[in-house]
């Protein structure tokens, strides 16, 4: 059913991330797909021209975030069970909406599962990025709760 399901996580949202891994597992060992972990790091350079950083500052700054975020991931796949050649990830600098749906075309995903609060009036009013993945994916998305 599925070859490819991209599971994009926040590492600092325990739950949510649990949640959509515990749904991947399930859904990977039934059809031996593979899944891959996806990180966005967000896009700070917006408000930076506002506090004048010097560029080097937020190469540093992207640098250092992308390789903690990966340190992290590393640990999430390492709890994950299913075999290691069947789990993979990945981290970028950008808008979590865009960079998710971006991976999954670079990977061929056929699924995207992606954990999500119940919504409440901050998020009707401010947009989630499990709304944005939903409304412009072009493929299937599971959002867990």
């Amino acid at each position: 059913m599925y070859n490819t399901i991209l599971v994009p996580i926040d590492i600092s949202e325990d739950i949510l991330t649990d949640n959509a891994i515990k749904h991947a597992e399930y859904l990977a060992k039934i059809a031996n797909a593979k899944v891959h972990l996806f990180h966005s790091v967000p896009d700070i350079s917006r408000f930076s021209v506002n506090y004048s950083y010097h560029y080097d500052l937020l190469s540093a700054f992207a640098k250092k975030a992308i390789t903690n975020s990966e340190e992290e991931l590393q640990k999430v796949v390492e709890r994950i069970d299913l075999p290691k050649d069947k789990v993979s990830f990945s981290v970028a600098f950008g808008s979590p909406r865009d960079k998710v749906l971006s991976t999954a075309r670079e990977i061929n995903a056929d699924l995207i599962i992606v954990g999500s609060r119940r919504p409440d009036i901050s998020t009707h009013l401010l947009g989630s990025n499990a709304s944005g993945i939903v409304g412009y994916a072009n493929i299937s998305v599971l959002v867990v709760r």
